[in-house]
């Protein structure tokens, strides 16, 4: 049980350093646009309505629950890691098509907390009634 708790703080962590970037001086690590996005929801929660955002924020929400769970529940776990990995695979897909190795590089320890979060949930859990 207490395995697939570290694979999401594992996951949670990887989704942090998730880096983007753009322009001459732009760049950003998800962690910084997280941050930003709960800033500019306070005063105008329009601006966070977009299915880039709201997607992988329930992803990083619903791997969160999972760490208070006694037992960290496979949908949720599964569900969550869907859901950031749609930004994640987007920053990959951008980091191939510029090519910027840096964005790249960031997002493998996120897909290797995920391959491990797969293994984990792999096989049901079988209860027996005897």
């Amino acid at each position: 049980m207490a395995f697939k708790k570290y694979i999401n703080i594992f996951l949670l962590l990887a989704f942090q350093l998730g880096y983007l970037e753009w322009g001459k001086n732009g760049h950003l690590f998800m962690f910084q646009a997280e941050w930003e996005i709960i800033l500019k929801s306070r005063t105008s929660w329009m601006a966070a309505l977009h299915p880039f955002i709201i997607v992988p924020l329930s992803g990083v929400i619903m791997i969160l629950i999972t760490l208070f769970q006694k037992k960290p529940g496979r949908t949720l776990s599964l569900v969550g890691l869907g859901c950031m990995s749609l930004i994640m695979l987007m920053l990959l897909f951008i980091g191939f098509m510029v090519p910027n190795f840096k964005m790249i590089l960031s997002v493998i320890p996120f897909f290797i907390a995920g391959f491990l979060l797969l293994r984990a949930h792999w096989k049901r859990e079988v209860v027996s009634a005897i």
